[in-house]
């Protein structure tokens, strides 16, 4: 008979995070057979606990993370946690799993680290699409936004793409097939530095029902004005389409349990698209002169979210596409603000610069689902801001919008950064200001 065994708190952990972990394979395997599933490796198993056993510290990140809850191996994969530092106090944290930023810390007004995004602090929920099913901070492709009832025509022939997104009545195909889709991907991972990623994936001809084989890579890096500057690349063997995206939550006010629609946001764009209550684009183009959509100056949110406007309503927040002043004749100037969102909180001030024609602001309308993230906080509803730099969603049906295709022999680029810095509330809107007057 075994008794008077004790277990420390890490021990604790560690054997509820592999429970978990058998979990998830249990019902993978009940759903798909055919699913390889994810298998967390006995070595890295005992390995979790003998840190424990043998007393040695755990080597967190600067954000509290454990890099071994994302030691794992899914669908034959190797799963990981990278981590990226610069030398002014930003660190970002990454999983080769869907291309996920994890965590984004930046110093706050008084120098604290902050984390920035919202997030999982173990691999189980990012990879439990049952449960815990999240966009947080992946790389999005093949084509993020919505798809109108997932059909595209290609070089003459139509295409039946994954229809994921089924609300509202709608059959759309949102984000390149969702759980399906590269979110839920193992990318082969390349640390070039300690501030840079590159992460690279093989999408095979039909996957989600797209054409072509594409290889894509998404690159990550730190620079030394903290800014997080995202490329995305790809070629193709056949002609698709492609829009690839990041997708981070960002709340700047230093505390993810509470609503963020405090923050001051600030967009470069004259005009916006309408949608419909499915979400799907109309294919109009409208001002946002004299109505919510209006951030040409920087407002808080909550102070502009009427909700008995027509599309905020339908999106019950902002979930819509601003067309970007910083793209003229066909091409997007990324060295010109495009949005901004600053915490009068923290001072943190988040710039963005896109070579894009679109950007679509999300602010975290369907938080609040009762499931918990990094470090079991409830994130409410509205607790985050999206800025999702994009070809405008459902291009690929209006031909009159800047349309995603790629060739064989041709090369998709596409540039995201988001710098921070530490502003007075004073100094952010003089400096949004100045960036409206100098166009």
């Amino acid at each position: 008979m075994l008794k008077n065994i004790y277990l420390t708190h890490c021990q604790i952990n560690k054997i509820l995070y592999i429970y978990t972990q058998n979990r998830i394979i249990y019902k993978s395997i009940q759903i798909m057979k055919n699913l390889k599933g994810i298998i967390l490796g006995a070595g890295v198993a005992l390995a979790m606990l003998s840190a424990c056993d043998t007393g040695k510290e755990v080597n967190l990140t600067v954000s509290k993370l454990d890099p071994a809850r994302f030691d794992t191996v899914i669908n034959e994969k190797p799963v990981k946690l990278y981590v990226l530092k610069n030398d002014n106090g930003m660190e970002a944290c990454i999983t080769n799993y869907g291309g996920r930023i994890v965590s984004l810390v930046v110093p706050d007004k008084d120098g604290n680290p902050t984390d920035v995004v919202l997030g999982y602090d173990n691999i189980a929920q990012y990879a439990d699409t049952l449960n815990s099913p999240s966009d947080y901070g992946s790389s999005v492709g093949r084509y993020a936004n919505r798809i109108n009832d997932g059909k595209i025509t290609v070089d003459g022939k139509e295409y039946q793409l994954t229809q994921n997104d089924t609300g509202n009545g709608a059959k759309h195909c949102l984000h390149g097939g969702g759980n399906t889709g590269w979110m839920h991907k193992v990318y082969d991972a390349e640390q070039i530095d300690a501030t840079t990623l590159k992460l690279t994936l093989v999408s095979p001809d039909g996957d989600n029902g797209f054409p072509g084989t594409v290889t894509a890579t998404t690159t990550y890096k730190l620079t030394a004005d903290n800014t997080l500057d995202i490329t995305f690349e790809a070629t193709t063997d056949a002609e698709t389409i492609i829009n690839m995206t990041n997708h981070n939550y960002y709340n700047l006010n230093g505390d993810l349990s509470k609503e963020a629609m405090d923050m001051v946001l600030y967009i470069n764009a004259d005009n916006f698209t309408p949608s419909d209550a499915s979400y799907m684009t109309t294919g109009e183009i409208k001002p946002v002169q004299g109505t919510p959509m209006d951030f040409r100056e920087p407002a808080v949110i909550a102070e502009k979210m009427d909700t008995s406007y027509i599309y905020i309503k339908n999106a019950t927040g902002y979930d819509h596409n601003w067309c970007l002043n910083t793209f003229k004749d066909g091409k997007g100037d990324d060295n010109i603000v495009c949005a901004s969102l600053y915490s009068p909180k923290t001072g943190i001030l988040l710039e963005m610069f896109t070579n894009e024609p679109g950007v679509q602001v999300y602010t975290g309308n369907f938080q609040g689902n009762g499931v918990p993230g990094k470090f079991g906080v409830l994130y409410p509803k509205h607790v985050s801001v999206c800025l999702e730099s994009q070809k405008y969603p459902d291009s690929p049906n209006k031909k009159d919008w800047v349309q995603p295709t790629l060739k064989p022999g041709e090369k998709y680029y596409s540039h995201a950064a988001y710098k921070f810095s530490v502003k007075s509330e004073t100094e952010q809107t003089a400096e949004a200001d100045s960036t409206a007057q100098a166009q």
